[in-house]
């Protein structure tokens, strides 16, 4: 018997647009969350999310809360339809989205904790410019030996960030040595390097000196224990507790993301069907790949929206 796994996205997910045809469809989307939205943050997210500019949700401080609010947007269309998961995970920020599905963490606080955190992940880049690359074809074993030797080659941070599936790797650091590796991967015969839009050094060291200031903002928020399964790609494991889910926030700034692991670990308790709630269609992919024998859907727009709720109503009449 298969089992539905919501997975949420995270930043690099964000194209200008997003959420706009699922308001148009569903006009209550707009007065619940996003009028809402951009009263609790103070600027107008829900604009910027339909029209852009682009080079404004880029903002790490946009980016975060923007796409964040759409998938909680995509989550309420989905159980109201009667689709509802049986176990939660999120792909680095998407962490927060999958904490309010499963009860853990009311969607305003998510919003604003998220505001936050892309404000102090913006300030360490201030200081110290650093970019994200994910290639793909090469092994974990190769990948961690040209990180090592880009830093050493040119005295920066070079470190893997996420895990996300048997041959796709990204990569934080310094710019310096970031486009080190690049050359050095490209030689190596890499399948294909892409420079992701993120705008700073996620998952890796250099967030460290912010880690304080982050777990501030954690306090200030009340964390419950989660209701349904929650996989964290910060443990690559369950999390039972809204502490340790807390704990493992402030962790993630540094912390890889361990994709491959949340996923096996996931087909391994019986998850067969994962629905992507947000915008993109990076986990989908990511997904099928890890679990090959396991269904797929997305919800980043109407049209997918409406397939995905048929495929899996469907798949739990003839259970």
């Amino acid at each position: 018997m298969g089992k539905n796994a919501f997975v949420f996205p995270g930043q690099g997910s964000q194209r200008v647009g997003m959420g706009l045809d699922l308001v148009k469809e569903w006009p209550r989307l707009k007065d619940t969350y996003y009028d809402q939205a951009d009263e609790i943050l103070g600027f107008p997210v829900s604009e910027l999310c339909w029209q852009g500019p682009a080079s404004s949700l880029r903002d790490m401080p946009v980016t975060q809360p923007a796409v964040v609010l759409t998938s909680i947007a995509a989550l309420d269309v989905l159980t109201r339809h009667g689709v509802v998961p049986q176990a939660v995970a999120g792909h680095s920020l998407g962490e927060f989205s999958a904490l309010v599905c499963a009860g853990a963490l009311e969607w305003p606080d998510a919003l604003r904790l998220v505001r936050r955190r892309g404000e102090l992940m913006t300030s360490v880049t201030e200081q110290i410019p650093g970019k994200m690359v994910a290639v793909i074809g090469l092994s974990l074993a190769q990948t961690e030996e040209l990180c090592l030797k880009a830093a050493a080659d040119t005295g920066e941070v070079a470190e893997i960030a996420n895990h996300n599936d048997f041959t796709q790797f990204v990569i934080s650091g310094q710019v310096g040595a970031v486009d080190g590796f690049v050359d050095l991967v490209k030689a190596a015969g890499a399948d294909r390097v892409v420079t992701l839009e993120i705008g700073g050094p996620a998952h890796c060291s250099l967030m460290g000196g912010v880690e304080e200031e982050f777990a501030a903002s954690l306090d200030t928020v009340e964390f419950r224990d989660p209701i349904i399964p929650l996989y964290s790609g910060s443990a690559g494991a369950l999390v039972t507790t809204g502490a340790r889910a807390k704990e493992l926030l402030i962790r993630q700034l540094t912390g890889q993301v361990l994709w491959t692991d949340v996923v096996r670990r996931m087909t391994a308790d019986g998850f067969d069907r994962f629905v992507e709630v947000g915008p993109g269609k990076v986990l989908g992919g990511l997904c099928g790949r890890i679990a090959p024998g396991a269904k797929t859907y997305r919800t980043n727009d109407v049209h997918q929206m409406r397939a995905a709720l048929a495929a899996v109503l469907s798949a739990k009449e003839h259970i």
